[in-house]
């Protein structure tokens, strides 16, 4: 199983080549207090190929007073209080992260959850490699402090954010040492196609070009097409919202992908990398009955008699390309033929002096 710990040390933000990603299934809290629904979730996101299933681990008394407004689309998700919404979801603690942890283990899939306080911190720090940062929490100075003294790798969203926001927050964590992976993230539910800016993706690239850059992605699933551009892009992490039903109601079901889309998504790397190839330039071994009918050879523009000093004159560059290449007129003329050559004569240096 490949581990998100593995691509900060492997992986060179410096390479050319596109890079497979690192797929995070993030199911947040749409296990809705459920062990059920989140060992559901576990198996799908493994079937459905994800390196990782993450969820979220908060109380919602540490995290929005109870006059937070909302910031999703309430036709979907009614619920106007932050705090309102976050009592629902929060019951989910140390023992439950600690079975799903497990749970992951057995599956053969990565375990992680994002922490919105200290204590939560605290006992996920036993149970992942790599801490996550939710864009929400980009300027929270003591927050983040606070994570780095575990010193594992960071992953922070960068939704909402201005880039000297961005490039403060990673100071932080670079000061402490910890290596910090950055996502392109629009803070925005759903995100409209048209709104998924991609190109903050090569953005990012350029003034962060010691880091690894992925991509956490709200937009509806539909074809999962702005997730592969946004591995085109660069992005070595996708991120995306999931879940197990996406006609429930709910601010992280209905823009979620399922098993469904997280497959397609795959068939999609499938095929991209397919006929992505490799990023050295060189000649294809199914190239090679073009490279000898289609490009051209040195031939005898009328006959030739042996002995006879070529000149420039007396010969013509026609297909196929078997023959001496044209690249080579220069140490052709002036030379000799052995025997009498006809017209229209595919030339070979055995044929010369």
């Amino acid at each position: 199983m490949m581990k998100i710990k593995d691509y900060f040390s492997n992986i060179n933000p410096y390479a050319l080549d596109l890079q497979r990603p690192y797929i995070i299934a993030e199911a947040g809290v749409n296990h809705e207090g459920s062990m059920e629904t989140a060992k559901r979730l576990v198996d799908e996101a493994a079937e459905g190929g994800a390196h990782a299933i993450k969820f979220q681990t908060y109380k919602a008394d540490t995290l929005a007073s109870r006059y937070s407004p909302a910031y999703w689309d309430i036709s979907k998700e009614p619920t106007l209080s932050q705090h309102e919404l976050f009592s629902k979801h929060d019951k989910f603690w140390k023992r439950e992260m600690e079975q799903l942890k497990t749970y992951c283990d057995q599956r053969n899939i990565e375990f992680m959850s994002t922490p919105f306080d200290v204590e939560s911190a605290k006992f996920l720090n036993e149970l992942m490699d790599v801490f996550k940062i939710s864009s929400s929490d980009i300027t929270n100075k003591p927050f983040i402090e606070y994570l780095c003294g575990f010193n594992k790798p960071t992953i922070l969203s960068t939704g909402a954010s201005e880039l000297w926001e961005i490039q403060e927050a990673v100071s932080w964590i670079e000061e402490a040492g910890n290596p910090v992976a950055l996502l392109h993230c629009v803070l925005n539910y759903p995100t409209l196609d048209e709104n998924a800016n991609l190109g903050m993706i090569r953005g990012l690239r350029k003034t962060f070009p010691d880091n690894l850059i992925g991509y956490s992605d709200h937009t509806m699933p539909a074809d999962m097409k702005v997730c592969e551009v946004a591995a085109l892009l660069g992005s070595v992490i996708i991120e995306k919202h999931f879940t197990h039903d996406k006609t429930l109601p709910g601010n992280d079901h209905y823009h979620a992908m399922d098993v469904h889309d997280l497959k397609l998504f795959q068939e999609n790397m499938d095929r991209v990398f397919g006929f992505l190839g490799e990023f050295r330039v060189k000649t294809l071994a199914n190239e090679e009955i073009s490279r000898r009918n289609a490009r051209r050879s040195l031939i005898a523009k009328h006959d030739l008699k042996a002995g006879q000093e070529v000149k420039e004159s007396d010969i013509a560059f026609k297909r196929p390309a078997y023959g001496i290449s044209p690249r080579s007129i220069e140490e052709l003329v002036g030379r000799r033929p052995l025997e009498d050559i006809s017209e229209d004569t595919v030339l070979q240096w055995n044929m010369f002096e």
